[in-house]
């Protein structure tokens, strides 16, 4: 038997939130990973969920965890590393997919500008196939948080869901 890592830890938090709202009706879960790269010695969890509005713009919102062995050793060799390297990366992404609308992209930054404050990095990708006469598009837009986050703010983490799905329906107000 090991001590678990702090990745450890706040992945079975945030496993437990996410699954909470799936079984109470809130979200719905589609996808989940787990991942250990023993080339590199990284980790990577993520878990994409949607909410249960049917006949709208698909939405979907991922939450990305990541830790690599930098991060890794500074908490297991305290002595070796400076401790703020022990910690995660948080990503928190969201896809929608829906007619291309130029002035929805601008919006989309704004409402989760709105919600995650201006201190967070927020990136969108578009894409679309230019032969599609629909005029389909996917907007990709990742929200990242500037630095790591560490095991002592597992409660701020868990809180991160509550965002999540205020953001879900703040988009999905958009396209209403």
């Amino acid at each position: 038997m090991f001590d678990p890592t702090a990745f450890e830890n706040m992945k079975v938090v945030m496993e437990g939130g996410f699954y909470d709202r799936d079984l109470g009706g809130e979200i719905r879960i589609v996808d989940r990973n787990d991942i250990m790269n023993s080339a590199k010695m990284c980790r990577r969890y993520d878990i994409t969920f949607t909410d249960h509005a049917d006949g709208m713009a698909e939405i979907y919102c991922t939450f990305i965890m990541e830790a690599g062995l930098d991060n890794l050793a500074a908490e297991l060799l305290p002595q070796r590393k400076s401790e703020m390297q022990a910690g995660c990366r948080i990503l928190v992404n969201f896809i929608i997919k829906h007619l291309k609308d130029h002035k929805k992209f601008q919006e989309i930054r704004e409402v989760l500008r709105g919600i995650w404050g201006s201190g967070r990095n927020i990136e969108q990708t578009v894409k679309y196939r230019p032969e599609n006469r629909q005029e389909l598009a996917e907007i990709e837009t990742i929200i990242s948080f500037n630095r790591l986050v560490q095991e002592e703010q597992i409660d701020d983490l868990n809180e991160m869901i509550t965002y999540m799905t205020a953001s879900m329906g703040a988009l999905r107000k958009i396209y209403l």
